[in-house]
Parts: structure tokens; sequence; C-alpha cells
């Protein structure tokens, strides 16, 4: 059997995330849009498809979605990256890692779930681009190696833009030092604020900001119901501030 033959996401003695991937590179291509009915419709046979292509997002590979991207409709995907090439030889365990469903909640609660880099929940709009919102996922502290375990405390939670952003996959969008003009224009307390942040390498939490962290983690009928509850408890009645 030829490489050509053997390599065609087709072949279903290969495996689903290579499947998937070789279907996403060799039909959709980079910068193209797609959506799950046509991924389901190409390799119909493997269940949880749509988890082997999330599962490529550890190797690099950037696939936006609506919540990601307001001008993407909810059945619609971006291509935006192809990460490593996981159908050759040597690649195949790029962005593998043994992080349960277990171990991944311990680090969402431990994290309050927001990003520890810039501090969004996920679900908000980025203050910048106020078009996507935030996705988030898991990064190690220290780099992580194939084939490595993944432990609580090399875990950390991060927003997918800042993760790509320390994987050097999207550039920097400010130079140092128009960083360091907007920090001059702080008052003093938020530039002490600020240092805080910078000594811990994390955006350090209020205990409103907290609660409003776990608030964001609720389902929609639920945080109205709490909105409208506090509205009650406050006097205004409908939620807003008096």
């Amino acid at each position: 059997m030829t490489d050509t033959v053997w390599m065609n996401w087709q072949n279903d003695q290969l495996g689903a995330r290579i499947r998937v991937a070789l279907w996403l590179h060799n039909e959709i291509g980079e910068g193209n849009r797609f959506n799950k009915q046509q991924l389901r419709q190409a390799i119909p046979d493997v269940e949880q498809v749509d988890r082997r292509m999330r599962d490529l997002r550890p190797a690099g590979w950037i696939i936006r979605t609506y919540r990601d991207m307001a001008n993407l409709s909810p059945d619609e995907l971006l291509l935006e990256k192809i990460g490593a090439h996981i159908w050759e030889p040597g690649q195949r365990s790029a962005g593998l890692r043994a992080i349960s469903s277990k171990l991944r909640r311990e680090v969402l609660e431990r994290d309050h779930h927001r990003c520890v880099r810039c501090g969004i929940s996920a679900g908000e709009p980025y203050p910048d681009d106020p078009s996507s919102s935030a996705r988030l996922t898991l990064g190690h502290v220290t780099p992580h190696k194939h084939g490595s375990a993944a432990h609580l405390e090399n875990l950390i939670t991060e927003c997918a833009r800042c993760n790509e952003a320390v994987k050097h996959l999207t550039g920097v969008q400010f130079s140092a030092e128009q960083v360091w003009d907007r920090i001059q224009e702080l008052p003093k307390r938020e530039k002490q604020k600020l240092l805080a942040w910078m000594a811990a390498d994390r955006r350090l939490m209020l205990e409103t900001e907290q609660v409003w962290a776990l608030y964001r983690q609720l389902p929609a009928i639920h945080r109205e119901a709490l909105n409208k509850r506090l509205g009650t408890v406050l006097g205004t009645g409908d939620g807003s501030a008096s």
C-alpha cells in the first residue's frame, strides 16, 4: 500500500484523531470555514468525532468557534492554523497529554474559572476586541513534553488567546514601551496593584471578582435568578445598580 493511500483520511485503519487532522488539512485548508456536519459526513464511522477534532488543539491547531469569533454562526468553525502534522512519524504523540476531567476541574476551580494571565472569564468579550469571546483552556507552567504526566502544580487556566501568545502562535500587539506608557498613566494605587500582579505572574482577584467568576459558570437560567434575587435584596428589583 502506497503512502498516499495509507495517509488518507478515508482509511479506517488510521486513528480517529489522525483522520480528522488529514481531512482538515487536505479538504478544508488553513484559513477556511467548515461545519461539524461536514466533518461527521466525511468520517461517519467514528463516534464523538467532534472530540477528536478538539484533541488537535494541544498540538498547535487553532480551530475557532462562534464563541471565539462573533462573525461565525453557531454551526461554523474556522481552521485558523494547522498545527503539528500528527500523521507523520515522530509527530503522532504531539499534543497528547494525560489530563483527566477531574484534574481539569480542579485546575479551573483553583483558578476561579478565569485566565490567570489576563483575568478574563469564559464567554466574556475581550476589552480590546469585543467581537471575540474568551474560551478557557489549560496551559503548562513549564513547557509540556510529549508523554509526560500533567500535575496540578504544573497546570494553569488560560484563555485561548493568552495560551497561544505564550506558545508564540500570535504576535505581540503592543511593544514594551507602549505598555510602559500605559503603566505611567495609572494612579499610584493602581501601579501598586499592577506590581503585585507582576510579582505573582497572575491577576490577583478581589473577593467580589472570585464570586463573579463562580457566577459566570452557572447556566443562564440560574444567573438570571440570582440577578433578580440580589436585586430584590438591594431593593432595586431588576438587578441594576442603584
